[in-house]
């Protein structure tokens, strides 16, 4: 054996080690990050469709049920807009990862004849 190749083994074991949890992190933080961007894409999706069912109401109760269901789907509604009877929201999520915030926009429309009347 000779002395110049003691511990060569180890440095590199570690250092394969190192670059495996690396990958490893940066995979897991990159699904978190999919995860956190679905939800916030499902709570302005449901919040556009709440929203356009009381679009007939006016924007107010409109919005109004628009922030109830953003918020029970754990976002919190940035913006939202009545153009006649379609709806446009934009909800906000803080990530549970990253010090970023992460947006999505919804649009809905109709559910109904908006000339007929709705319980």
């Amino acid at each position: 054996m000779r002395g110049g190749d003691v511990g060569a083994g180890t440095a590199g074991s570690v250092s394969v080690c190192l670059v495996l949890m690396f990958l490893t992190y940066a995979l897991l933080t990159g699904a978190g990050l999919v995860l956190d961007r679905e939800r916030v894409g499902a709570a302005a999706d449901l919040a556009a469709l709440a929203a356009a069912a009381r679009a007939h109401q006016g924007e107010e109760p409109a919005c109004a049920v628009a922030v109830e269901t953003a918020s029970a789907n754990g976002a919190d509604l940035d913006d939202c807009a009545l153009d006649v009877h379609t709806v446009t929201v934009t909800a906000v999520l803080p990530s549970s990862l990253l010090p970023v915030t992460l947006r999505a926009v919804a649009r809905a429309g109709p559910v109904h004849d908006p000339t007929e009347e709705v319980e």
